[in-house]
């Protein structure tokens, strides 16, 4: 398997994991809502770039 493909991968899971974890009762609780833009940035980011990479290989291009 593409070593990309495992990376773009790693960045889907850490965007869903930045979108779960819970952040009360720590100093960064102020900065959760950053958190939840990062993660849901990463998340369809990393995603789009998987879906254009499956389209390209199953074209040949």
């Amino acid at each position: 398997m593409d070593r990309t493909i495992l990376t773009l991968l790693a960045g889907v899971l850490a965007g869903f994991s930045l979108l779960k974890v819970s952040f009360a009762d720590t100093f960064l609780y102020s900065f959760q809502p950053v958190f939840t833009i990062v993660g849901v940035l990463a998340v369809t980011v990393f995603s789009l770039v998987l879906i254009y990479k499956g389209v390209m290989v199953l074209f040949n291009k």
